[in-house]
């Protein structure tokens, strides 16, 4: 499985997103840091989510990063992050 796919799943298992984006941005970092040959090292994530819904952009960061602990630690060197809450 893609690193994309297993973002994917694991965001849609962890928030239950009305709405989800995952962008793998690793060919623009082509030659920088912590990019290696292949890909799959820069992501993009643009989630909405009820669970989202009176937390901080902080807590909402944190939160993603935890779902994606895993794959933040086995390959992914950076991920931008977007989590919203739906009306926002």
């Amino acid at each position: 499985m893609r690193m994309s796919e297993r973002i994917e799943a694991k965001l849609k298992a962890a928030f239950t997103p009305r709405a989800l984006k995952v962008n793998d941005d690793s060919h623009k970092h082509h030659g920088h840091s912590g990019w290696r040959e292949g890909g799959e090292t820069h992501f993009s994530v643009a989630v909405m989510s009820d669970a989202f819904t009176g937390k901080s952009r902080v807590e909402r960061h944190r939160m993603v990063n935890a779902a994606l602990a895993e794959e933040l630690g086995s390959g992914v060197h950076a991920l931008a992050i977007s989590a919203k809450a739906p009306g926002e």
